[in-house]
């Protein structure tokens, strides 16, 4: 899992997560006069269908969008796609919560709270995918640091294991403007250089499998070991190696 790969709307979708977990403690019920100090207000704990049923559901099915994003590929629960799964959560959570509130003749702070939080979490969940505002990356990658001798590698660059020496020696080209495909040098000659990806790219096996075998995601910086046509032979953090077919928007190091 790469926390790198989260994005701001995923971000929205923690936050609101936290919240509605946290209002789940809250009262249900409003109160007025005297009588609020001597008696005990209901929260959602009252009642397992609200409190696992509803406000709980709510966060299990933020989590899956957000462990839907780490994960290298999609995975799938009970045949359904882990994020997909968790959006549909979070939009069951937030119509039981309207209507219990609607319901509601004196709604309580837990209530209201807990309606805001989930309709937050639910629309980022959704929106998330379709807004590119939201896409952004929640932690900006650093980027890499001076240029290194030849054979060196970029120190304190996020995404490549600082204890590794790369393959294959090259320093990062500087001033690439964001956007350019890689270029091969004149004479067949390669050099690797560090790059990142604007959106999560597939990366696939080297053998011409047609499954990934990972995923390059924005945020996180990559090596570039070799160049076949207008693909690139990639390195993870992890030292596995395969193809990036995609290479439209790449930003060099």
């Amino acid at each position: 899992m790469n926390i790198r790969s989260l994005t701001r709307g995923d971000g929205v979708v923690i936050g609101a997560a936290v919240l509605l977990f946290i209002t789940s403690f809250l009262d249900l019920t409003g109160c007025s006069g005297a009588i609020c100090g001597t008696i005990d207000l209901p929260n959602a704990w009252d009642s397992l269908g609200l409190g696992l049923g509803t406000y709980v559901a709510g966060v299990v099915g933020g989590a899956l969008v957000v462990v839907s994003r780490l994960l290298p590929a999609p995975r799938k629960v009970a045949g359904l796609d882990l994020g997909v799964a968790g959006t549909t959560l979070t939009i069951s959570a937030t119509w039981v919560l309207l209507w219990t509130l609607i319901d509601a003749d004196n709604a309580g702070t837990g209530l209201i709270l807990g309606f805001i939080a989930a309709l937050l979490l639910a629309a980022a969940a959704v929106a998330t995918p379709l807004v590119p505002a939201l896409q952004a990356a929640l932690v900006p990658a650093p980027r890499p640091a001076a240029p290194q001798p030849y054979g060196g590698q970029p120190q304190g660059a996020y995404g490549y294991p600082g204890a590794q020496q790369p393959p294959f020696g090259g320093q990062p080209q500087q001033g690439q403007p964001f956007g350019g495909q890689p270029q091969q040098a004149p004479g067949g000659d390669f050099s690797p250089f560090w790059f990142a990806v604007p959106v999560p790219r597939p990366l696939y096996a080297e053998d011409g499998s047609p499954t990934p075998i990972a995923e390059l995601a924005p945020g996180t910086w990559y090596l570039a070991v070799e160049q076949r046509g207008p693909a690139l032979v990639a390195q993870t953090q992890d030292g596995r190696r395969g193809v990036l077919q995609d290479t439209s928007g790449i930003q060099r190091g």
